[in-house]
């Protein structure tokens, strides 16, 4: 594997870079709707646009976001609204363990950026590119994740302060709320290639129609955990099988 130190390594790392940037240009669609009703909703729950911005810098994941400052709006307890939110970010660790196999050569350093930058959009880029380009170095497959993050992340702050300032003044017509579902839909759906992801994603999608009414967005905590058990017991008995 060609190492960090190596200038040839270092050079071809560029247009891998802006491979990854191209790639990643097209989430700006979602993201930026996404981030600015992020940024209506806090100041609508009393949020200065400062604190609105420190949230989105702190937590960094829109669907964590919204689960957790809605459930303190409502008045749940803390730690209520803190394992929802980790609930919510449960796929992160997922992801994670994913993309160890093709970054986890990296320094220290960067390892710790990526998993702070690790986002939906980011995974779905990454995974699919580095099963495609086997023969990239560690160093090229870093490269391709900060080309990715480049023009979202930055973006997402950006827009959460927009959405902060501009506040109720965005007509209610303009639904940015679509944004959301629109975006795990278009990510999650082509992933979902062998019969434990599709039964995992089943299991979660039903529970979470029959346990909506619960309080405090516990059915969605039920539905992620039962559907994780689901994909990882019937991988493991098809493994067997086979």
């Amino acid at each position: 594997m060609t190492s960090y130190a190596d200038p040839s390594a270092q050079a071809s790392t560029r247009p891998v870079f802006f491979q990854g940037l191209r790639d990643g240009a097209p989430f700006l669609l979602v993201v930026s709707p996404f981030a600015m009703l992020f940024g209506v909703v806090a100041t609508e729950a009393g949020l200065t646009v400062y604190e609105a911005l420190v949230y989105s810098i702190a937590v960094i994941a829109g669907a964590s976001q919204f689960a957790s400052l809605q459930l303190l709006r409502d008045g749940a307890p803390v730690v209520v609204a803190l394992v929802s939110a980790l609930a919510v970010n449960l796929r992160m660790a997922m992801y994670s363990a994913s993309l160890t196999p093709y970054l986890g050569d990296a320094p220290l350093w960067k390892r710790a950026v990526a998993a702070y930058f690790l986002v939906d959009q980011s995974y779905a880029c990454s995974i699919v590119a580095f099963e495609k380009h086997r023969e990239w170095s560690t160093a090229q497959r870093m490269a391709y994740f900060f080309g990715v993050i480049l023009p979202i992340c930055p973006m997402w702050y950006a827009m959460t302060v927009v959405g902060a300032l501009v506040g109720s003044a965005i007509p209610p017509e303009l639904a940015l709320d679509f944004a959301l579902p629109i975006t795990f839909i278009a990510m999650v759906s082509p992933m979902l290639l062998t019969k434990a992801q599709m039964m995992a994603a089943g299991v979660a999608i039903l529970l979470a129609l029959v346990f909506a009414g619960l309080p405090y967005n516990l059915g969605l905590l039920i539905a992620a955990l039962a559907g994780m058990m689901t994909g990882a017991a019937l991988e493991k008995r098809l493994e067997d099988r086979s």
